[in-house]
């Protein structure tokens, strides 16, 4: 069964974010009392007594603002309702009813979905503060104070009360692909362009994106996600108490849950800046599988080799990578990159047998002995692999000293010869005598 849709929808500023962090047990949205914070819609999955839901954020809904995001934002959170299969209508009772409350009703009362009013700020439960409320026509407001976490078992067991039964648990592995980069190299278009929807908003201003959008989608009968991410600047750019600061660590967490990254780069422009190949440090640190994205590429009429040669030598650290040319703005391409994300990934789930891996460890030592240092000669014994995510082997050997950096990458490309971990960095322990227990 299809989970249920339970969408937060309320002007800025009435604690809509907090309430979803609050339900999904930990701090995905990002809060500010900035207004227009959140612009995208965030997915979480939720459970209340057995049932298993999707919790939607969007954005704050004011007509009146002048910031340019908000007729995306109004955008996002009108495909929120129209999917949602109920909608937590998110007031303020410290301020009463406003012109702003009334206009989202109005837009509450055309969408025919059950429609949960809830009154926030609460903190002292002073139910009579929620009947004013009574004049949008939703239906009785219900008392709540997230930040003192009272009513919310309440607002639950009216939102369940509106699904048809039980969502069944579902134990089928969701594949996360984040999409890193530096602003306004087209991560957010790509998304779109991927899922065939304007899911994410889109914008020439750095910095659109804020949050980590979750997009749950399915490709070849698999479950995937897209986690679309904020841009990131140099460090010294960005304050870490900021918006953009919390937005860098959001992308960062990202990347370390991802299954599988896509690094998009900015073909129009002449090279990979610092920053780039910074970023992609990042992912072959993490261990992640990943595809490196050329996007813009229907701006640019170079020669596509010269911007190969170029990507060897600046990510000579990450000789595996997989790379695609695309433009997202035209669909050039755009139809290969989930291919090369599921090989990726393929490849760096991949589990050899240890009579294989000896062999090719046979075979390398007869070509290229062992180094020695001080007439002692390094021994190598035999090679395993423990894990995979990514592929990791440990190399038994007398003296682990003994084997230096250059013979770890000798071993590592020999492997690579012989079994395909293109997509994916590989981890190479070596573990002496001494280390077996």
């Amino acid at each position: 069964m299809v989970k249920p849709i339970v969408a937060i929808v309320g002007r800025p500023n009435v604690g809509k974010s907090t309430f979803f962090n609050k339900i999904c047990g930990k701090r995905i949205s990002i809060v500010d009392d900035t207004p227009g914070v959140t612009r995208d819609r965030i997915y979480a999955d939720a459970e209340w007594c057995g049932h298993n839901f999707m919790l939607v954020d969007t954005g704050g809904l004011d007509p009146k603002s002048e910031d340019i995001f908000q007729s995306d934002i109004k955008k996002q959170a009108q495909i929120a309702i129209d999917e949602a299969n109920v909608i937590i209508f998110l007031v303020d009772g410290k301020t009463g009813v406003t012109s702003n409350d009334e206009d989202v009703a109005s837009i509450l009362k055309r969408s025919k979905t059950p429609v949960v009013l809830v009154v926030n700020k609460l903190d002292n439960f002073e139910v009579e503060n929620t009947y004013e409320f009574y004049s949008l026509g939703l239906g009785d407001p219900l008392p709540l104070s997230v930040e003192q976490s009272k009513g919310i078992g309440d607002v639950l067991d009216k939102v369940v009360s509106y699904f048809p039964e039980k969502a069944e648990k579902t134990d089928d592995k969701v594949t996360k692909i984040a999409i890193v980069g530096r602003p306004n190299v087209g991560k957010s278009s790509l998304v779109n362009r991927l899922i065939g929807n304007e899911r994410v908003v889109v914008s020439n201003v750095e910095g659109t994106t804020r949050d980590s959008v979750y997009v749950p989608f399915r490709y070849n009968k698999k479950d995937y996600a897209f986690v679309d991410t904020a841009g990131l600047r140099r460090q010294r750019a960005v304050e870490k108490v900021s918006i953009e600061g919390y937005s860098a660590i959001r992308t960062l967490n990202a990347i370390e849950q991802a299954d599988v990254v896509l690094i998009v780069f900015d073909g129009s422009e002449e090279k990979l800046s610092e920053q780039d190949f910074k970023i992609a440090g990042l992912v072959h640190e993490a261990g992640k599988p990943s595809v490196i994205v050329v996007n813009k590429w229907d701006i640019k009429n170079s020669d596509k080799n010269n911007f190969e040669k170029m990507l060897e030598r600046d990510l000579s650290f990450m000789v595996y990578y997989k790379s695609i040319y695309v433009s997202a703005l035209t669909g050039s391409s755009t139809g290969q990159i989930m291919q090369l994300a599921q090989e990726s990934y393929e490849n760096s789930s991949k589990r050899i047998t240890t009579g294989l891996l000896n062999e090719i460890l046979h075979d390398a030592i007869l070509n290229y002995q062992p180094p020695a240092h001080k007439g002692k000669r390094c021994k190598i014994q035999y090679i395993t692999q423990p894990s995979t995510n990514p592929p990791t082997f440990v190399i038994f050997v007398n003296d682990a000293k003994l084997v230096n950096f250059s013979y770890r990458r000798y071993i590592e490309n020999k492997l690579r010869e012989k079994i395909d971990f293109s997509g994916t960095p590989i981890k190479i322990i070596v573990r002496g005598k001494e280390e077996k227990d």
